[in-house]
């Protein structure tokens, strides 16, 4: 029970991608950005200076910086350390004790830290949409696009992005901005996703459509 300890992978090239069932396209005008679940417990189970991370890292910097500079909000999740069966509910039958509150686990990665104007959502599902109001804010900032990277991807990011397809919100898995426990369950996600209820893209792609490029 736990995080495993993740062997280092390649990431996904833009060419090894699949083909998505959905013909959406990114408009930075109805897009928003989600990195999702980005500390310091969930990364630590990589190695840290080794694909897939030290690389997803990086581009996840390059995305956010690209999406405020256009304007696009930047949403954030975070759980909260020492939760109670209440916070955890089944999670905690799969995944035990979770982390706690010291830094060392529950912080943001502080390469990545929150800008001013970010939202930072606590988690409490594997979807961001669950117990959360993150549907809500992005309607209000009139959002029906949703650009999901972080980890993991074949867990949280990917139900992140199946739910946001349920709410009429067209979802993004940006693949070399995603980590997985290995490049099978990243690929697999990818695969799921594409057939199903979401466009993968590169970060190439990413930043050439929202004119960040």
């Amino acid at each position: 029970m736990g995080l495993p300890r993740i062997a280092p992978y390649d990431l996904p090239r833009d060419d090894e991608l699949p083909a998505a069932r959905a013909p959406w396209q990114l408009e930075p005008q109805r897009t928003a950005l989600l990195i999702h679940d980005m500390q310091n417990y969930f990364i630590g189970a990589f190695a840290a200076d080794a694909a897939p991370i030290a690389p997803v890292v990086e581009n996840i910097r390059a995305l956010g910086r690209a999406c405020r500079a256009k304007g696009i909000p930047v949403f954030y999740t975070a759980q909260n350390g020492n939760q109670d069966r209440r916070d955890r509910g089944l999670q905690a039958d799969l995944w035990g004790p979770g982390m706690t509150s010291a830094p060392e686990h529950q912080h943001i990665d502080a390469r990545l830290a929150p800008e001013e104007g970010d939202a930072v959502l606590v988690k409490h599902r594997y979807s961001a949409f669950q117990h959360s109001n993150l549907a809500h804010l992005m309607r209000v900032r009139g959002r029906d696009q949703l650009l999901v990277c972080g980890v993991y991807a074949h867990i949280g990011c990917t139900l992140t992005a199946a739910d946001a397809f349920q709410q009429d919100i067209e979802p993004f898995l940006v693949a070399d901005c995603l980590a997985d426990f290995s490049r099978e369950k990243h690929d697999m996600a990818l695969a799921y996703a594409a057939s199903t209820f979401a466009v993968p893209l590169g970060l190439t792609r990413a930043l050439q459509e929202i004119g960040g490029a």
